[in-house]
């Protein structure tokens, strides 16, 4: 016993002096007992040891792991799995961002401005209607031809004609997938009161009910039907059934307007701004069928953007403003953006753009940031943070373009068609080109 007892202090004082210091202490510090006494303290103090030194070896030789004490004070970053964090890999190495870019897709069948680009619900893209030079400068036609762009393939393919050939018309979306598509005109194009729809299912489009009065701003509402706002003489509104596939007339707006915006707000009324120089807006309801008066905005504005944040509010951006009048009036572009608030009614001033712009496109991300890409002569883009109230500067277009139009598409990119590829009203394009937004800027 002796024997064994020293084979195991000298085994213990390499691997764990502390414990064996501490049975010998208080084995000399107890009363001397009898020797049976004594033999089964020495069998539990060596068992103890064993187990003492079983548990190093096993720890030194990384078979047992235990667990590891977190300091309280340490910031949650410190202690955090590395894979937890979405700037570095599994193995915690730091990965840099994506950059946004762009990349060209097909190009459609023919060069497009005044167009519309509608998605439906199969997540292709229809294309309808455009601008293009026909004889003397300043001279137009419309074309019916339409197509489709698929974004698995990214090619277009034809689809049915419309009935008549438009531009600058509006083309909605209904809730059970056809589009409907009114007005249009200009440059000596004149559909007058027609309307049609385009079915997704067989590619054809048939006549629906006629206008009551020509163009408007469409929206369509939360009940389904398509409100066309500052028709005719510029303030007479109309409402058109999907399901009978006619047209009412609903209250006129309070102000005539010319180049405005129409917003859906996400309690169902409809907010219309400016486009008369006044800086004015308006509210239509619903279920009354009538229009209020709500804040002006900060500046008065034409060709501007309108967006509905996620939040609910509105994001105007850009537009044409001027100053004086008649002989004197001085027209500029503007960089300036403001926010309006359903709640108050009032507006409030956001960061201004980069670059001053007018009939540029504004498409909200999937991540709630808005993109705002072109102008008349434009490759620059930028990116607004609602979050922040700023604006960053994005990858430029491949082409310069305005009175384009820009769809976010199912996957989150965007896909930009056609425009006017200069400063003046000709030199359009059948280009097409996609934005990804990378996990960058």
């Amino acid at each position: 016993m002796t024997d064994l007892h020293n084979r195991f202090r000298t085994l213990d004082s390499v691997q764990a002096p502390d414990l064996w210091r501490e049975i010998e202490g208080r084995a000399l510090a107890v009363e001397p007992r009898p020797a049976r006494s004594l033999s089964w303290t020495l069998v539990v103090a060596m068992l103890l040891l064993t187990l003492a030194v079983a548990g190093a070896v096993l720890v030194g030789s990384g078979i047992l792991k235990l667990p590891a004490v977190v300091d309280a004070s340490a910031s949650p970053s410190a202690t955090a799995d590395a894979s937890a964090d979405p700037s570095a890999d599994a193995s915690g190495t730091p990965v840099e961002p994506v950059p946004a870019s762009w990349t060209a897709t097909g190009s459609m069948s023919m060069d497009r401005a005044d167009h519309t680009a509608t998605l439906l619900l199969d997540g292709t893209l229809l294309v309808v209607g455009s601008v293009f030079l026909a004889g003397p400068p300043g001279c137009c036609a419309a074309s019916p031809a339409t197509e489709l762009y698929d974004p698995d393939t990214g090619t277009w393919t034809a689809t049915g004609n419309m009935i008549e050939g438009r531009l600058g018309h509006m083309a909605t979306r209904l809730a059970d997938g056809r589009v409907l598509v009114t007005g249009g005109g200009g440059d000596g194009v004149s559909p007058g009161l027609s309307a049609e729809l385009y079915d997704p299912v067989t590619g054809t489009w048939t006549a629906t009910g006629s206008m009551i009065e020509p163009f408007g701003i469409a929206t369509l509402l939360l009940d389904g039907t398509v409100l066309l706002a500052g028709s005719g003489d510029g303030n007479s509104a109309q409402l058109y059934d999907p399901g009978s596939g006619t047209w009412s007339v609903t209250g006129n707006m309070i102000e005539a307007r010319g180049w405005r915006t129409a917003t859906l707000l996400l309690d169902g009324r409809v907010l219309v701004t400016d486009g008369g120089g006044s800086g004015s807006a308006e509210l239509y309801h619903p279920a009354t069928g009538t229009w209020t008066v709500t804040g002006s905005m900060i500046e008065a504005r034409s060709w501007q953007s309108a967006t509905l944040l996620p939040d609910g509010t509105v994001l105007v951006a850009g537009g044409m403003g001027s100053t004086g009048s008649g002989g004197d009036e001085v027209v500029f572009l503007m960089d300036s953006a403001e926010l309006y608030d359903p709640d108050t009614g009032t507006w409030t001033a956001t960061g201004s753009m980069i670059e001053a712009r007018h009939d540029h496109r504004a498409t909200v991300l999937v991540d709630g940031r808005v993109l705002v890409t072109g102008g008349p002569g434009v490759d620059s883009n930028e990116v607004y943070d609602p979050s922040s109230g700023t604006w960053t500067a994005t990858a430029s277009m491949i082409v310069a373009r305005g009175n384009h139009t820009a769809t976010l598409l199912s996957d989150g990119t965007v896909l930009v068609t056609g425009g006017y590829i200069n400063t003046g009203s000709g030199g359009t394009t059948a280009s097409a080109e996609l934005y990804d937004p990378g996990s960058g800027t």
